[in-house]
This record gives C-alpha cells, sequence and structure tokens, in this order.
C-alpha cells in the first residue's frame, strides 16, 4: 500500500463520522477533506434534536475551530460552497437505537450510499455518570453496529476505543480481543443487561427518595467506579470502553469491523499543523495545574514510561488501517501508541514542563509572572501522603484567635491550602492509574500496516504514524506545552 493508493481509495466514498464535534473526529474530518477533495460525501453526525441545532454545532464546534484553518485558506472564498458539497449534517444520538436520526429518506440514503462508518463518540471523562458512559460507550457500540449493518453496500466499521481496555497491567499488553463476560480479575458474573437493570434500578430508588440532581449525579459517579473497580478496571471510561468492545465482537456477525485502540492521545505533531489540542487530556490537566502554580508537587515514578501518541498520527492509522480493511474485518485490535517503539518517561515530561515555564511564565491576575520550582517528585502513595500532611496540615490545637482580622487571615489561609490538597487529590485519584501504569503496548499489528505502506518515499509522512519519529524533548518543548498554552490556558 503506497501513499497514493490509500489516498486514491477515499475517491468517491461516503463516509459517516460519529462523535463530529470530538478532538478526534474533527482531526479526521479535516485531513479526509484536506488530503482527498473527491470524496463522495462526509456524514456528520452530531448530538442534538434538529438539523438547525445540528448544523450550528457543526458550524461553532467543528469548521468554526482553528483546526480548519489550512483548509480554510486553501479553499479561501470557495470554502463555504466545498463544505456544503461534501458534508452532510445528520442531526441524532448514538444512545438510541438507529442512531436517534429521524428522517427517513436521509436514513435510506445512507444505508444505500455509506461505504464506511468511524465511530470516534464517546464520552471520554473518566469519572462520569455511569448511566450516561453506560448508554453513550457501551450501547452507543452496539446502536452503530445495528445501524451498519443495514448499510448494503459498507466495507468498514471502524470503532475507535482505548488501549487501556487493558487495565493497569504490567509488562508487555498484546493486541488481544475482548469476549463476552471477559474481566480483569477473574470475577465472573459480569452481565451487560444486567449492568443496564442495576443503572435503572439504582435511578428509580434516588428518584422515588426525591434526591437532588447532584446528589443523583454524585451516586451515578460513585456507582461507575464501584462496578468498574469490582471487576478489575480502574474507572468507569475504560470499564464502558471496555463493555463496548465486548458488544462489537459478540454482535458483529460478517460485518467488517476494525477496532482501533490509542493510548493516550497528545497534540498534533505535523498536521494540519503542529500543537493543535482540544479539552484537557490527561497529562495536560499536570501541565496546566503547574502552570498556574497549583501543581507543587509531582506523584508517579519518574521512570515509567508514558504511552502518548499525537492526535495527527492517530488518524493517520485510522485511515491507513480503513484501505487496509476494506471487507476485510481484523480478527486482533490495532494498538496505536509509542511505548514499545519510542517510550518516553515521565522525567522528560516533568523536565521539560519546568524549564518551559521557567522560561515562559504565565502572568497572574494581578500581572505578576508565576514562578514555577522543580517540584518533589513522588514514587509512592505513602511518601506523598506524608508530603501532604506536612504541608497543607495546620497545627490547629492550642491556637489562640486573638482578633477578627487574624480569623479572616486564618480563614482565606486554610481554605487556600485546603482548595490546593484537594486539588491535587482529586488529580491523583483520577490520574493515579496511569502515572504508576507499568504496562507497554505491543503493537505488532499496526507495525505490519507500517511496514505495508513504506515506499522510500517522502510523501508517506503525509500518513505517518511511526512514533519513532518524534523527538520527544522537542515536541513537548516546541509544540505540545506551547500548544496547550494556547488552546487550554484560560
Amino acid at each position: 500500500m503506497d501513499l497514493d493508493f490509500i489516498i486514491r481509495s477515499l475517491a468517491l466514498k461516503s463516509i459517516l463520522v460519529t462523535g463530529s464535534t470530538g478532538f478526534l473526529a474533527k482531526i479526521f474530518v479535516e485531513k479526509v477533506l484536506r488530503v482527498q477533495p473527491d470524496v463522495k460525501r462526509l456524514y456528520l453526525l452530531l448530538r442534538a434534536g434538529d438539523v438547525k441545532s445540528a448544523t450550528q454545532r457543526f458550524e461553532e464546534e467543528v469548521i468554526g475551530k482553528e483546526v480548519f484553518r489550512v483548509l480554510r485558506e486553501k479553499h479561501d472564498s470557495g470554502f463555504d460552497s466545498f463544505i456544503s458539497d461534501k458534508v452532510t449534517i445528520v442531526a441524532g444520538d448514538i444512545t438510541y437505537e438507529n442512531l436517534g436520526i429521524t428522517d427517513r429518506s436521509l436514513n435510506e440514503e445512507m444505508w444505500g450510499e455509506l461505504d464506511a462508518i468511524i465511530n470516534v463518540a464517546a464520552t471520554t471523562n473518566f469519572n462520569e455518570r455511569y448511566d450516561v458512559a453506560l448508554h453513550i460507550n457501551t450501547l452507543g457500540a452496539k446502536h452503530v453496529l445495528e445501524f451498519a449493518k443495514q448499510c448494503v453496500k459498507l466495507k468498514m466499521l471502524l470503532h475507535v476505543s482505548t488501549a487501556f481496555v487493558s487495565g493497569e497491567k504490567a509488562g508487555l499488553i498484546l493486541e488481544k480481543p475482548l469476549h463476552m463476560g471477559d474481566t480483569l480479575n477473574g470475577r465472573t458474573g459480569l452481565d451487560i443487561e444486567s449492568e443496564v437493570k442495576l443503572v435503572e434500578e439504582r435511578l428509580k430508588e434516588l428518584r422515588a427518595e426525591g434526591v437532588t440532581g447532584k446528589a443523583e449525579t454524585i451516586a451515578m459517579k460513585e456507582m461507575g467506579i464501584k462496578r468498574a473497580r469490582l471487576f478489575g478496571w480502574s474507572n468507569t471510561y475504560v470499564f464502558t470502553k471496555a463493555l463496548g468492545e465486548m458488544l462489537l465482537g459478540h454482535l458483529r456477525g460478517n460485518l467488517p469491523l476494525v477496532i482501533l485502540r490509542p493510548t493516550i492521545i497528545t497534540s498534533t505533531y505535523r498536521e494540519p499543523f503542529p500543537g493543535w489540542i482540544e479539552g484537557t487530556r490527561t497529562i495536560d490537566s499536570l501541565i496546566v495545574g503547574y502552570g498556574k502554580g497549583k501543581l507543587q508537587c509531582f506523584m508517579g515514578n519518574p521512570d515509567l514510561v508514558g504511552d502518548l501518541i499525537p492526535g495527527d498520527m492517530v488518524v493517520n492509522a485510522m485511515l491507513v488501517m480503513m484501505v487496509a480493511h476494506w471487507n476485510q474485518p481484523s480478527e486482533v485490535p490495532y494498538h496505536v501508541g509509542s511505548s514499545v517503539r519510542n517510550p518516553v518517561q515521565y522525567s522528560v515530561i516533568v523536565d521539560c514542563t519546568y524549564n518551559y515555564f521557567c522560561k515562559n511564565p504565565r502572568i497572574d491576575k494581578n500581572g505578576k509572572p508565576i514562578r514555577v520550582y522543580r517540584v518533589p517528585v513522588f514514587d509512592t502513595l505513602s511518601s506523598f501522603h506524608r508530603y501532604l500532611g506536612l504541608r497543607y496540615t495546620l497545627p490547629l490545637k492550642g491556637l489562640r484567635l486573638v482578633n477578627a482580622a487574624f480569623c479572616q487571615f486564618f480563614d482565606r489561609l486554610y481554605n487556600d491550602l485546603n482548595h490546593k490538597y484537594n486539588f491535587v487529590l482529586r488529580l491523583i485519584d483520577i490520574y493515579g492509574p496511569y502515572l504508576f501504569f507499568e504496562g507497554s503496548f505491543d503493537d505488532i499489528n499496526t507495525e505490519r500496516l507500517r511496514v505495508a505502506m513504506k515506499d522510500g518515499s517522502k510523501e508517506t509522512k503525509m500518513l505517518c504514524f511511526d512514533p519513532k519519529c518524534i523527538d520527544w524533548e522537542d515536541y513537548f518543548t516546541n509544540i505540545h506545552i506551547p500548544g496547550v498554552v494556547k488552546y487550554l490556558f484560560k
């Protein structure tokens, strides 16, 4: 498979993309429209009640974003007409059967026209409500599959999952499919229908008790974490994504299905331009917290490897997988990451972040630069908690508050320390499993694709998804952290 063959294969194809307002989907849509303007049509599913609302979301949350800048400049005054000619906005919702599409004629059009479906729709919130995550990440995958089975000429259903459905395993993690009922801790009794019923019963209980919306959300979040950890997963997100994979594998039949499992997705490496990012991702929470002076220590083993992969490389892999598997399902999933071919230690990320903000400090609300320091790094939870206890616990015994002014000062000081303490604990609870992750993701299946498309041409950079080409220190210093500052700092 050379570059020309892959690009030509996209011509005159009709593709449905779910989750079209998401980070990865936007990069995918922009890439297809830029490298293959002869694509027949992109149908973009946006969560909305009607076409008018969906169109407004598309204009504001998709083509209104800077990631489309290069494409917009390429077509200049003809951009709007080009988009109109190539894109159909579809109002719907994957949490419903038939993707929530009520326009019968549009359904029939897509069933007759679609060559490929790219399912990128997901909630990536690690601490999502269980009912929400289950309906989007699990049942949503089932609804997309059922829709795909009605498409008479479909050549491909590409489902984007996550490599971390593997849980917190150590060592080399192979590209193995998940089967219905699999658990990570050997516990039996995992049944998706039962999980749905448990959620429905719990919601009925909460509403019968007349709890507030906030209390219901808290209860649903706690339930998600509890159910995930019962079967060996660390959070609701990876648990429900794993359940989605199980459903797809169980119900796929003869459908040409490919499951792609990216690792931690970061800002674009090369296309459409370096450093574009949207939404605060795993490591970006730490970068933002540090740059703002809120994160004054780092929890995690600096010698461990962080498996990162730029968003445009994931999209390049998606395009190659589509063409490689036209009418040919893949029996094993694809890992797209860097921990085997070009590992980067967390110490590199920490050092690059420190050096960047030393040279480019952020300005606080008073107009003063925020000073950053080399933060202590804790590679065990016990040493970290001892540090927190010393730093954020105030000696209250025997303290005499002699006047109102001092009381106010004390309250402000205590609240500030307590806020920082809770901020750090919240990050650790959410991201702890990844900061101590000792696994690496085998990508031999993905490597076969890389080998198959190598033709010795520099043009293969257009579809590069080989992490070996990344100089991580340069990437963080000159691409990723500047991108985080530009697009994520407020």
